[in-house]
């Protein structure tokens, strides 16, 4: 048994949510470069020449890349020989995303009641999920979600007849309908399979996945490409304002489902997809 002391979550949460909204992350970075390179529609080059040069300046002058620094989603990975002591696993992640958004100077997004609009003040609480893992380690993922592309976001619980040309279609259907609203050129979560919940943990885990790695399996690493091709042929372009990179990434995650349903979620992520991790 290890243990891990409720201080250290809370300085780890602190330090990734600062860092996750500061500096975009490796594999973005280098598709904003490619895309920039082979994109045909001289005003969506211009954009994403002025993308890269923001995240520069966010980077080296300590600010926001975009003002929209999210609701705090976080996924716990716990092992279960660790020993978590000192306190609430759940109050130190909470306390960290207090501490990091105000050291970080970042704006506070959370309302207490999704009725009556009252802004808590410090963007807790946040949205936590758990998994117990093999292991005496604890890691966590810290994921900044803005609103401008979570509210494009959809689920469908498609017939099994539908099979993958559904699933395609209602993919595409989405994004094309979104437009310029989620900030492109976009990342494109898809979970497939589960229940209607479980396919929405899905496509929100798929955008932590470096753009960079396709998914193992041949089947749906083909369609991820597939799906890439049709969306950067929609003409939706970087800011919506027309050209050939509307996406940057697709991302499939899959789960096993019932043999009466297939599930289907799209989770929209803008041109920043916010992620880091750590391993306590």
């Amino acid at each position: 048994m290890r243990t891990i002391h409720v201080s250290n979550i809370t300085e780890a949460v602190e330090r990734l949510c600062i860092e996750s909204n500061l500096f975009l992350n490796r594999d973005i970075r280098e598709a904003l470069e490619k895309a920039e390179k082979i994109e045909e529609s001289e005003t969506g080059r211009s954009i994403l020449q002025s993308l890269i040069k923001n995240a520069d300046i966010a980077a080296s002058d300590g600010l926001a890349i975009c003002q929209d620094t999210g609701m705090v989603i976080i996924f716990v990975e716990l092992g279960q020989e660790a020993h978590i002591v000192g306190g609430s696993l759940e109050e130190a992640i909470n306390q960290g995303v207090r501490q990091g958004y105000k050291k970080g100077y970042l704006r506070n997004s959370v309302v207490e009641d999704p009725l009556r609009r009252k802004n808590t003040g410090d963007n807790t609480p946040a949205i936590i999920y758990y998994n117990i893992v093999e292991g005496d380690r604890l890691t966590l993922h810290v994921v900044p979600k803005g609103f401008g592309s979570e509210n494009m976001s959809a689920i469908k619980m498609l017939k099994p007849s539908e099979g993958v040309e559904g699933v395609k279609k209602f993919v595409i259907d989405t994004v094309s309908q979104a437009g310029p609203n989620p900030c492109p050129p976009i990342i494109v979560g898809v979970g497939i399979g589960g229940s209607m919940d479980k396919a929405a943990l899905l496509a929100k885990k798929a955008l932590m996945r470096p753009i960079d790695q396709s998914n193992p399996d041949p089947y749906y690493k083909d369609l991820e490409e597939e799906l890439l091709s049709s969306i950067n042929n929609l003409g939706i372009g970087p800011a919506g304002l027309g050209g050939r990179i509307t996406a940057l990434g697709v991302n499939i995650e899959v789960y096993p489902t019932h043999i009466a349903g297939l599930p289907v979620a799209v989770n929209i992520g803008c041109h920043v997809t916010r992620h880091k991790s750590i391993t306590l």
